[in-house]
């Protein structure tokens, strides 16, 4: 998932394509989601790899970030479904390992759905301890109206280029 200004979403899209396209998928589908300010990818790619390629490109040249704000790496996707987002929550919490911490973080548009219903419902069936404030890793739903994506990283996993061209 790629965020933008709003109405950036076409040079985003040409963007995000060719940098993917630097990083080996040269057939990577971008596609806007009618939210203003927000494109996805489908890359062969695993969303990891990209997260890294892409924060690599941006130290060796700034100048080819102009349109992309941050890039959010996604595992899953589902329907935006308490059942299907608790399942897939469940199956991916199997990246926590049991002495690691872990938070339930949701950012959502187009949803009548609570946030605490949704964190209540994805974290009912996880054996792990929370850390609100510091955790190990996180359950990440992003919710795009009638599809959610769902992802566990690590705090460092999203790439905001406003904070790493502050970091360089």
């Amino acid at each position: 998932m790629v965020t933008t200004s709003r109405n950036g979403e076409e040079d985003a899209s040409s963007e995000i394509w060719f940098l993917l396209g630097k990083l080996g998928d040269r057939n990577a589908f971008i596609e806007k989601t009618g939210i203003s300010g927000i494109i996805v990818a489908r890359t062969k790619l695993d969303p990891f790899f990209v997260i890294k390629g892409l924060k690599n490109l941006l130290r060796k040249d700034p100048s080819e970030f102009r349109y992309t704000s941050r890039v959010i790496p996604i595992e899953h996707v589902v329907r935006t479904d308490l059942k299907e987002i608790s399942e897939v929550a469940w199956y991916l919490s199997n990246k926590i390992d049991p002495n690691e911490s872990y938070r339930v973080t949701v950012e959502k548009r187009h949803t009548s759905l609570s946030t605490f219903t949704i964190i209540d419902n994805a974290a009912s069936k996880i054996d792990r301890e929370v850390n609100l404030s510091n955790p190990d890793k996180v359950i990440l739903i992003e919710i795009l109206g009638r599809l959610s994506g769902l992802s566990v990283i690590e705090p460092n996993d999203i790439l905001s280029i406003l904070k790493e061209t502050k970091r360089c």
